[in-house]
């Protein structure tokens, strides 16, 4: 089943819109999916109905919202991507974090499920990223996060499970980007590091030309994996 909640932010100034997938029974966990810079498309709402067919609350929050409510762009149209980046430039993912912060007291303070993980991509991979160093949230696992490498100096605040997935071909975070993430995380206890060699980024979408299925399948079994045991 799925629907679209309204949250409230955390001051309680605003509220936006999140489009829910609900398993079959009780939920064993929740999933926030964090979106691309391209909104709650498609492929977002997709990755939470195959979360929601595993036996899992999923909940992808509009991260957009103040910019434009409902937002949903094709990244194989250039029109729509060039709007995407647009959308990117103006957007401030501190906002973003304490709107998924808001997303977690919701899932388990209104949906009743207390063990939540998050999942990211692109923009959404540093958000879950961010996620792990400012929230409780109990697992993330990130997708080519762009501009990690900047925020490093928040590694100490790591305080649950981190996996992120980096394809050596990313055309968006370059080879001395990588090179710093490794030389910071390789070595901590709490976060886990895949490299996927000769892709790029946006290999895991769930359509269109990005996507690299030998790739997307590694990565997903491996975030499925990881959320099975620390979600559990």
């Amino acid at each position: 089943m799925t629907e679209t909640v309204t949250i409230s932010t955390l001051d309680g100034d605003a509220s936006f819109s999140a489009y829910v997938a609900r398993p079959q029974g009780t939920p064993k966990a929740a999933i926030i999916v964090i979106q691309e810079i391209f909104g709650v498309n498609p492929g977002i709402r997709g990755k939470c109905d195959k979360w929601a067919a595993e036996g899992y609350l999923a909940v992808a929050p509009d991260l957009f919202f103040r910019i434009k409510p409902g937002i949903e762009l094709d990244p194989d149209v250039e029109a729509e991507l060039n709007e995407a980046f647009d959308y990117f430039g103006r957007y401030n993912p501190d906002d973003g974090v304490k709107d998924i912060e808001a997303t977690i007291h919701w899932i388990r303070q209104q949906a009743g499920v207390p063990k939540v993980g998050c999942v990211g991509y692109c923009l959404g991979g540093r958000l879950a990223y961010m996620t792990a160093t400012r929230t409780d949230i109990d697992a993330s696992v990130g997708y080519y996060g762009v501009m990690i490498d900047q925020m490093l100096g928040e590694i100490h605040a790591i305080a649950r499970p981190l996996m992120l997935h980096i394809p050596t071909a990313d055309h968006f975070v370059g080879p001395e980007a990588q090179a710093a993430m490794h030389a910071a995380l390789d070595d901590h206890p709490r976060v886990t590091l895949h490299d996927y060699e000769g892709l790029d980024h946006g290999f895991a979408t769930e359509s269109g030309t990005r996507r690299d299925e030998q790739g997307a399948q590694l990565a997903d079994g491996r975030t499925a994996a990881f959320f099975a045991e620390h979600l559990a």
